[in-house]
């Protein structure tokens, strides 16, 4: 398994819109630096089982492979979008212990909206500069980073990505950041792009990365 590889956690009712913006720009080359090694982005999604899940927008999505399977050491991040139970301590357990691994590991790991919980609970913030929907939803999981919470849209702190549910174009740019799959100027020129809506930032995407007809 390649180290270009990024793998999404799936599961049952995932927020599928909350990695989109990242997982699209990850897997597509256009805009893209070129890697070091010559191997392409890509992502693969992981699941607690070889199961068809749902997402919560109703899409249908069946695991590349397991969490059991996915080894820090053959991955570039992992990410975790928000979705039910993660509120429950046990309920998406295997996921937070993975996450702990990749962290434990020196490989980066990303979590939006409730699966901020995740790792809170797996000890990942206790020490972090961090963010979620609301210090009080973290604070319910009896973690000890209270002190280290940042009320921006998505922070990024010794590997670990962190973002409320509302920021997902925010929580792309910090993904895209940290795997410099764009240069600064390229991104900055997306994230304004997809911030405002305005198609002029689409020209300064292409010229940045040299694409410009």
């Amino acid at each position: 398994m390649s180290q270009r590889t990024v793998h999404l956690y799936v599961f049952e009712g995932f927020a599928d819109w909350e990695a989109a913006h990242a997982i699209a720009a990850i897997n597509q080359p256009a805009f893209q630096q070129p890697t070091d090694d010559g191997q392409p982005w890509r992502v693969m999604a992981v699941g607690v089982a070889g199961d068809m899940v749902r997402s919560m927008g109703g899409l249908a999505v069946v695991p590349d492979t397991h969490l059991d399977s996915v080894l820090p050491d053959h991955s570039a991040m992992l990410i975790l979008p928000g979705g039910p139970g993660w509120e429950d301590a046990e309920h998406h357990a295997e996921a937070e212990a993975l996450a702990r691994r990749f962290a434990d590991a020196g490989t980066p790991v990303a979590a939006i909206c409730g699966a901020t919980a995740g790792l809170a609970r797996a000890g990942l913030l206790d020490d972090r500069l961090h963010t979620s929907n609301a210090l009080a939803y973290l604070k319910g999981t009896g973690y000890a980073g209270t002190d280290r919470y940042d009320d921006s849209a998505a922070v990024t702190d010794r590997g670990v990505i962190t973002a409320g549910g509302m920021a997902p174009v925010d929580f792309a740019r910090e993904i895209l950041a940290l795997l410099g799959i764009y240069t600064p100027e390229v991104l900055a020129a997306w994230h304004d792009l997809y911030k405002t809506g305005e198609s002029r930032h689409w020209m300064r995407m292409a010229e940045a990365a040299g694409t410009a007809d």
